[in-house]
């Protein structure tokens, strides 16, 4: 199975107060991290998504073989990361793996778990307290409507309304902590999944 990766790290981390991406786990940034597991998943194309604070955050991917893509309007939210990325991936057939920078307990596994059951189902989802989100890998036909997002959303509603057996879901309760608040920083810390300021 074909795929690109698409990492999401537009955001500015205003409820928390300061750059998530800048997080570390392990003494690497959050950033890097996403962005080197995103590289070793077997995706084809690596696309990194970046926003503000773009200029001090690109220096975090030196070395990297990814391709960085601006997102000028991250300010409306996920959707706006998502088609700044469609475009770039602008003929590409596969599917497209989407993840976000600020899950502190992702691993590799669950990056190749996703790619074994999109290749029976089609698409394959992390469920999050039964909603279905990322880490997520999109099959083409559904990565086309990726243009047509709004707001802070993304495939979640997509995925949702598939057929039965047409999502292959991943039950990773770990995957549900992200990083927006500093509360969830201190229960990240508590976990081994960030490393102490």
């Amino acid at each position: 199975m074909e795929f690109a990766a698409v990492l999401l790290a537009a955001g500015a981390s205003r409820r928390l107060g300061r750059p998530k991406q800048l997080l570390r786990r392990d003494g690497e940034t959050l950033l890097r991290r996403g962005a080197r597991l995103a590289l070793a998943s077997g995706a084809a194309r690596t696309l990194v998504v970046l926003g503000a604070r773009a200029e001090v955050l690109r220096g975090e991917l030196d070395g990297l073989a990814v391709e960085i893509v601006l997102n000028p309007d991250w300010q409306d939210g996920m959707a706006a990361s998502l088609a700044a990325a469609a475009r770039a991936l602008a003929g590409f057939d596969g599917a497209v793996l989407v993840l976000a920078c600020d899950q502190p307990a992702l691993e590799l596994a669950h990056l190749h778990a996703l790619r074994d059951g999109a290749a029976a189902a089609g698409c394959a989802a992390t469920e999050h307290a039964g909603a279905l989100g990322v880490p997520a890998l999109i099959a083409p036909a559904l990565w086309r409507d990726a243009t047509d997002l709004r707001g802070d959303r993304g495939f979640g509603a997509g995925l949702a309304q598939a057929p039965d057996g047409a999502v292959w879901r991943l039950r990773a309760p770990e995957l549900e902590l992200d990083l927006d608040t500093p509360g969830d920083v201190d229960a990240a810390i508590a976990r081994g999944w960030l490393d102490p300021a």
